[in-house]
C-alpha cells in the first residue's frame, strides 16, 4: 500500500476488509473490536503529534499559526496490550524539532490502553465531556498518560464525525434476504434512566452479515418505528425478503406500513 496513506486509513480499510470476505459472523466481530480499539488509539497518537507540531499532516508550516519547527518523518511500530488482545501501532517519528516529542499517551509505565478504549466510550455516553473523558483516563493510568483537552477533543470529534458518516451513508447497494429490527434500555451514566436505542441488523442475499443502523427512541410507539424505518427507505434501503421482529404492536404497524411488500416473522 503506498507510504502516503496514513496508518489510521490503512486501519479503516482493514475494517472494510472484514466485511467483504467469507469469514464467520463471530470472527468478524472480534476483529472489529481488535481494529477499533488500534483505530482509536493510533487516532490518538497522531493528534498528539498534530498537537506538537501545530499543524495536522501535509499542512505548510507558513499555513499554521501556531506551527513548531520540525515534521513528520514515517512512523515505527509499537506493540501495546489492550482488552482485545496485543495490537501493532504505527508511533509517529520527527525530525527537524527544538525539543523532543514524548506521547503523553505511553508515558512511563504505561503498557495497557484499554482505559483509552474506555474514555472514547465514556465521552460519547456523557455528551462528549472534556472533563469526563480526561477523568476516566487519569483514573486507570495516571497522571502520566495523561491528554489535553484538545487532543482528547480531537480524537472524540474524529470518533463522532466518523460515526456520523455511517449513520448517514446511503443504503442503495444493500440487498437484504433478512432484516432484524429489535428496541433495547441503556443506562447512559450511573444515575441516569435507561434510554432507548434502535437497531436494524440483516442478512444479504450473498448471505453476509450486515450491521444496518442504531437511532435514538422515545419509545416504541408506531410513529417512533416509522420514522425509523423511513429514514432507512429515505437512504436507499429496498424492502427485505422477511422483517424479523418481536410482537410489540408499533413495531408491527410500523413495519407492515413501511415494509408492506415484506414476509414478517416473529422472533
Amino acid at each position: 500500500m503506498s507510504g502516503g496513506v496514513s496508518p489510521t486509513q490503512r486501519i479503516r480499510d482493514e475494517i472494510d476488509a472484514l466485511f467483504t470476505g467469507d469469514r464467520d459472523l463471530v470472527e468478524v466481530l472480534e476483529g472489529v473490536a481488535r481494529l477499533g480499539a488500534r483505530l482509536i488509539i493510533q487516532t490518538a497518537l497522531e493528534a498528539e503529534v498534530t498537537e506538537f507540531l501545530g499543524r495536522a499532516r501535509y499542512q505548510r508550516a507558513a499555513n499554521a499559526e501556531d506551527a513548531r519547527p520540525g515534521c513528520r518523518n514515517g512512523y515505527c511500530p509499537t506493540t501495546v496490550k489492550t482488552t482485545a488482545g496485543p495490537v501493532t501501532l504505527e508511533r509517529p517519528k520527527l525530525r527537524g524539532t527544538t525539543e523532543t516529542f514524548a506521547s503523553r499517551l505511553f508515558g512511563a509505565g504505561v503498557t495497557k490502553t484499554n482505559a483509552l478504549e474506555s474514555l472514547v466510550i465514556a465521552g460519547f455516553v456523557r455528551g462528549l465531556s472534556t472533563r469526563d473523558v480526561e477523568a476516566t483516563l487519569a483514573d486507570a493510568l495516571g497522571a502520566e498518560a495523561t491528554l489535553s483537552k484538545s487532543t482528547v477533543s480531537r480524537v472524540c470529534e474524529q470518533v463522532k464525525d466518523e460515526f456520523t458518516r455511517w449513520r448517514e451513508r446511503r443504503l442503495d447497494d444493500l440487498t437484504l434476504d433478512y432484516l432484524f429490527l429489535d428496541a433495547s434500555h441503556f443506562k447512559m451514566h450511573p444515575g441516569a434512566r435507561a434510554e432507548l436505542v434502535l437497531a436494524a441488523w440483516g442478512i444479504t442475499t450473498e448471505g453476509k452479515a450486515v450491521f444496518v443502523a442504531l437511532g435514538e427512541g422515545g419509545g416504541e410507539s408506531t410513529d417512533v418505528w416509522s420514522d425509523f424505518l423511513g429514514e432507512l427507505t429515505a437512504r436507499g434501503l429496498t424492502p427485505p425478503l422477511l422483517v424479523i421482529s418481536d410482537g410489540a404492536g408499533g413495531l408491527i404497524n410500523a413495519t407492515e406500513t413501511v415494509f408492506g411488500r415484506s414476509l414478517r416473522q416473529r422472533c
